[in-house]
């Protein structure tokens, strides 16, 4: 984006708008999950990057929950081995939750936090198994391997690295009780710390533009939605398919008391900026 011809004037006044969001937020905790689109396309990641590093200058304390499916399919693929999903989450065998650990709690997780430094961040590379952060058990409602739903997230690792001053970046393997490792669905991670760590806000990035009143007419787009309005919204197939999980997500972060969620468009440049600093917001909003 070109910004060489727009006025000191209106600079300044897109930073005086931004002052009531920016205190509001001072000291608060913000949960990303971030995938999708934005984390393939090269301007996206570099506005994302840019976004949580202004976040993390301005004293809000941003957490990153990052998935990775395409890389994991990948390095799969590279090996000869096919991935396999049911119901849309991995099926995670033996080998594949290797490949799971090696890929998104040392490739991904890594560049992630060299793109934050290299903005001028300070970033620390963590997954669920440091600290014992995430503790999980084998997924029940179907067969899944080591695909697992968490039991207790430990707070204190992150606890710590934010008081430091760093930006945690959260790769979601988990650990079980007796040393087995979990592939944890990134956007549950995320809800599911952000309500430990009693965060303001949660962000889930997508490839949508948010929750549609009519799937094919994004000007039907649903601004804010309570919580008690989900059921309804299911049963008018509002909500349905691939949404049902995102939102079910939502749903359990609010009622564990994260004060809002939302669903935004992580193809939009600077979409987290849009949604946490003016007055328009972005995607849906969730709330009690």
């Amino acid at each position: 984006m070109d910004i060489s011809n727009i006025s000191n004037a209106d600079r300044s006044e897109v930073l005086v708008q931004a002052l009531p969001y920016i205190q509001r937020y001072n000291g608060k905790t913000v949960v990303i999950k971030y995938g999708g689109n934005a984390m393939i396309d090269e301007e996206l990641q570099d506005a994302v990057m840019t976004d949580i590093v202004l976040l993390r200058s301005v004293g809000v304390n941003v957490v990153l929950v990052h998935g990775g499916g395409p890389e994991i399919s990948d390095m799969l693929q590279k090996i000869g081995k096919e991935s396999r999903f049911v119901n849309g989450l991995r099926y995670t065998d033996r080998e594949t939750v290797d490949v799971v650990q090696m890929v998104l709690a040392g490739k991904v997780n890594k560049h992630l936090v060299q793109l934050l430094t290299r903005r001028g961040g300070q970033a620390i590379g963590l997954c669920g198994l440091d600290g014992n952060m995430i503790c999980a058990r084998r997924h029940e409602e179907e067969d899944l391997g080591f695909v697992g739903d968490i039991e207790k997230v430990n707070t204190g690792v992150l606890k710590d690295v934010i008081e430091s001053g760093y930006i945690p970046v959260i790769s979601t393997v988990a650990g079980g009780e007796n040393g087995e490792v979990y592939n944890i669905n990134a956007d549950t991670a995320a809800a599911r710390i952000a309500a430990c760590l009693h965060a303001e806000k949660l962000l889930l990035m997508t490839d949508i533009c948010g929750l549609l009143r009519d799937k094919d007419d994004e000007s039907t787009l649903l601004h804010e939605v309570k919580v008690s309005e989900i059921p309804s919204l299911k049963a008018q197939g509002i909500i349905s398919g691939g949404m049902i999980p995102k939102i079910d997500c939502c749903v359990e972060a609010v009622r564990r008391g994260v004060t809002r969620t939302n669903i935004i468009d992580g193809r939009i440049p600077h979409a987290i900026l849009i949604e946490l600093f003016s007055d328009a917001g972005l995607g849906t909003m969730f709330s009690a």
